[in-house]
């Protein structure tokens, strides 16, 4: 494998960022004549861009199935164009994969193009995926905090710190959340359109304190017609090797292997 850890001024952000990068090598790329499929892999809420590569097999998975994955630095944002703060949806939707196709081999359709993350990552990239459904052919949420109408409830018992951080994010009303900010409201948008909608991939662990988002969101799902695949885990709480698992299971999902 390629990797690269890539650092460049956004202009959506106003600043230097980063993002750590896999790709095959050229010899493998060229085997097929064909862009590479790409994986945006969003990190959780005390993480950074570095702990996929450091806690996980992806850079074997990557090999194993020929795909680029784009690992982007986004702070503790949720991934929202944020009231008071900088804009990272539109950082990661737009400008991060604009810049990244630039530069890289990799695919620009659709169907090459594919996102997934954990815990923040997961409501990121089911909430990128529903926003832009014409950009990703393939979504995961990995113990995904999807259920941010009562992310505040959970945060405030477990972590009142954070709630200033959602004020932040969010606007500091809780109403918005049921618009923007609220897959539910997304996911309605696809109703009378299912095929519209990216292919859905959530897993969450039995034991995790997100799990009560999990079991609510996938109805929501699937009674919009939707074919959802979704793992519940017994005995697995918010940790590294279910994350680890649950990626190497999401990416023949993805690619259709």
């Amino acid at each position: 494998m390629v990797f690269s850890d890539f650092h460049f001024y956004s202009e959506v952000l106003g600043i230097q960022t980063a993002a750590y990068i896999l790709l095959p090598q050229p010899q493998v790329a060229a085997q097929s004549g064909s862009p590479i499929p790409v994986l945006y892999l969003l990190h959780g809420l005390s993480d950074d861009h570095t702990m996929w590569l450091r806690q996980t097999r992806v850079e074997q998975y990557a090999q194993r199935y020929r795909l680029a994955v784009v690992m982007p630095a986004a702070n503790r944002s949720f991934y929202m164009d944020m009231a008071h703060g900088a804009k990272y949806e539109t950082f990661v939707s737009r400008e991060l994969s604009s810049v990244i196709e630039r530069y890289f081999p990799v695919c620009r359709k659709r169907s090459g193009r594919f996102i997934a993350g954990l815990s923040m990552g997961g409501y990121g990239a089911l909430r990128l995926a529903l926003r832009y459904p014409g950009r990703y052919a393939a979504a995961a949420s990995i113990s995904g905090c999807v259920e941010m109408e009562r992310g505040y409830e959970t945060f405030r018992r477990q972590n009142p710190s954070v709630l200033e951080e959602l004020d932040n994010v969010y606007g500091g009303e809780r109403e918005p959340l049921r618009g923007p900010g609220s897959l539910f409201g997304l996911a309605d948008r696809f109703l009378k359109e299912p095929q519209r909608a990216p292919r859905m991939y959530m897993a969450c662990g039995t034991e995790d304190f997100l799990f009560g988002h999990h079991k609510k969101f996938v109805p929501a799902l699937e009674k919009n017609g939707w074919d959802v695949t979704h793992e519940e885990t017994p005995g697995f709480g918010h940790e590294w090797a279910y994350w680890d698992a649950q990626l190497a299971a999401f990416l023949p999902f993805a690619l259709g292997d």
